[in-house]
């Protein structure tokens, strides 16, 4: 027992690190040493004021609470070679490392499009996801920024694919620091892509700054976490995307 609380206060140490670490420098950057340059770019022209940046923060560290007791579960099933993380690149071959990191990400992908559409039930948005979207203007620090069911809901698909799918360690590293910085960017408010890469057939498949602030402003549209393949299939893409 004493040994697993410890695994939650070190992943609990990291997470903050990490979000902190990618929030605050993006936050820095565009929202403060680049803050000229940046306001013809902000997407929502609504700026958040200090006391939603501060609720986001209190939000996001209960949210790494959340993440790091998973973290530390999956640690632990690990430890007992109850999932099918793998140290040795070659187990596999070298060709399997980008196939597996493309399989988490769609699964992951597929799980999150569901259940988000889920969370927006009426009843359902109103306990779990609301809190989210009380950022109208998202920020960096909104990134986190979940109700505890949320996080819950979230953090359960990272281990069960864990347990299933082979998985090197260095992709699964490479896979999390990606999340992270994913979620920062897409709620940075302020689209960092060239417009080149983002009118590109490749750049279509990703979210974006913007993509995801239509999500916040209206609320049932471009659900994706990662891509944009399952709003283009369901129709919930929004129509500023054409």
């Amino acid at each position: 027992m004493t040994d697993f609380l410890t695994y939650i206060l070190i992943f609990f140490g990291i997470l903050l690190l990490r979000y902190f670490a990618a929030a605050g420098s993006f936050y820095a950057y565009y929202h403060k040493i680049k803050s000229s340059e940046s306001t013809d770019k902000i997407l929502s022209k609504r700026p958040p004021k200090t006391a939603q940046i501060k609720k986001e923060i209190f939000w996001s560290i209960i949210s790494s609470a959340i993440f790091a007791f998973f973290g530390a579960v999956t640690y632990w099933l690990y430890l007992e070679n109850f999932t099918a993380i793998y140290i040795d690149p070659l187990k596999f071959g070298i060709w399997y490392l980008p196939i597996s990191l493309f399989l988490v990400l769609i699964i992951h992908e597929t799980y999150y499009y569901w259940l988000h559409r889920f969370m927006h039930f009426p009843k359902i948005y109103k306990i779990i996801h609301k809190v989210h979207h009380n950022s109208l203007s998202s920020t960096p620090w909104t990134a986190f920024s979940f109700h505890p069911w949320e996080s819950i809901l979230e953090a359960l698909i990272v281990p069960i694919i864990l347990i299933v799918l082979p998985v090197n360690i260095y992709v699964l590293l490479f896979y999390l620091v990606f999340m992270t910085f994913s979620s920062v960017i897409n709620h940075l408010d302020i689209e960092v892509y060239p417009e080149s890469f983002r009118k590109s057939a490749f750049g279509k498949l990703w979210i974006d700054a913007t993509h995801h602030h239509f999500h916040h402003k209206e609320f049932l549209t471009n659900y994706g976490l990662y891509f944009t393949f399952w709003d283009k299939i369901m129709k919930t893409e929004s129509r500023k995307m054409e």
